[in-house]
């Protein structure tokens, strides 16, 4: 094996997928990456057996060969260089080569044979989606997964998809987002449960502005775009009839600014129990008194913000960080609070800064409240 290559165009590739590959592996062969050089394409694969990270590049070569190089050592390596061009060559034993302006270094390798087949997604459906689009789903969604192992459906995003709308939603049995896209056009019935792990390197590696060609069976998903494709187990299991829990009937309706309204929880929030983190909202006329407490540390904080509300007056309490959290994850100037008791659901919604065919909802579950 023989191939010369730019330094930095080489280290940008390896980088992109090195997030799929663990800090600590049961298989000492899932520490490396798999170069797989067919003359001018190599092709990189990175892998933790669960989710499969490949990505293509052109070099100067004639050579086919198939090697497995440790991932840590060599992208630490290639950190280190001006951009310049690396010689890598095979020199037998195990041993490879690589060439640069300064000097020689060798590096053990390990036959390409003993790495993992990346699964293929046999009677796949497919549907092709923007990046633009799956990348602000995964965002608006990803948060509100759950981390309870006992409960594996929870820990993923679910992707229900249709010929009229596809829906992504997430939820922890404390909170919910639904965001949904009717932009968007799938096999009528599709459904799928996407681990959170291929989500984030979804979101963090795939470019803005192209399409992903999306294929998925009942085992398999693969995600590609351009030279990059994410193939990955999916969740195996039902997901939780989510629309059941989301009141229907919410008459009690407060609007308020999204940034006076989070910068006041934030505050307020300070002064909570560190361990429920309960803020209670009191709603009289178009007031809303936001306040905390900490009974065993005498700590105590008030806010008074007005608002447009429409309803009974009423009092309710709601975790302080999944309220933040959801509001921080909107990017609109006003948003809806709408409720109907005290221990029901509370629902926020946007009211401006969405796209044409986007629309998202947020359940927060109440907090008891002490008289």
């Amino acid at each position: 094996m023989k191939f010369i290559v730019a330094s930095s165009h080489l280290q940008k590739h390896l980088q992109t997928i090195s997030g799929v590959i663990n800090n600590q592996n049961t298989m000492p062969i899932l520490d490396n990456f798999l170069f797989e050089l067919d003359q001018q394409n190599l092709k990189i694969t990175g892998s933790d057996l669960e989710t499969t990270v490949t990505t293509t590049l052109t070099v100067d070569s004639e050579d086919v060969e198939s090697i497995c190089v440790p991932a840590k050592m060599l992208l630490d390596t290639l950190k280190t260089f001006p951009d310049q061009p690396l010689t890598f060559l095979d020199k037998g034993n195990g041993q490879l080569e690589i060439v640069s302006e300064q000097g020689n270094y060798e590096l053990a390798y390990l036959s390409a044979d003993d790495f993992p087949e990346t699964p293929t997604v046999d009677e796949a459906t497919k549907t092709i989606i923007s990046s633009d689009i799956l990348i602000e789903a995964i965002n608006k969604s990803l948060f509100a997964t759950g981390t309870d192992e006992h409960r594996p459906v929870m820990t993923g995003v679910f992707f229900q998809w249709d010929n009229a709308q596809c829906n992504f939603v997430a939820t922890d049995a404390h909170r919910l987002v639904k965001y949904t896209r009717s932009d968007v056009e799938a096999q009528d019935g599709s459904h799928f449960i996407m681990p959170k792990k291929p989500l984030n390197l979804i979101k963090n590696i795939f470019p803005m502005g192209e399409e992903v060609v999306v294929e998925y069976n009942d085992i398999n998903t693969s995600f590609t775009t351009g030279n990059i494709s994410l193939t990955c187990r999916l969740i195996d299991g039902k997901y939780p009839a989510y629309d059941a829990v989301i009141p229907k009937e919410n008459p009690n309706v407060l609007t308020i600014n999204r940034n006076m309204f989070l910068n006041s929880l934030r505050r307020v929030a300070i002064f909570a129990n560190k361990s429920t983190h309960q803020v209670r909202l009191k709603i009289t006329g178009n007031q809303l008194t936001i306040s905390a407490e900490d009974i065993d540390f005498a700590n105590k904080a008030v806010e008074n913000l007005m608002c447009d509300y429409n309803g009974d007056d009423m009092q309710i309490g709601f975790n302080a960080k999944f309220l933040s959290e959801m509001l921080n994850n909107l990017q609109s100037e006003d948003i809806t609070l709408s409720m109907s008791e005290s221990n029901r659901a509370g629902i926020i919604r946007p009211l401006d800064g969405l796209e044409e065919g986007e629309e998202i909802l947020m359940l927060v579950m109440p907090l008891m409240l002490s008289a």
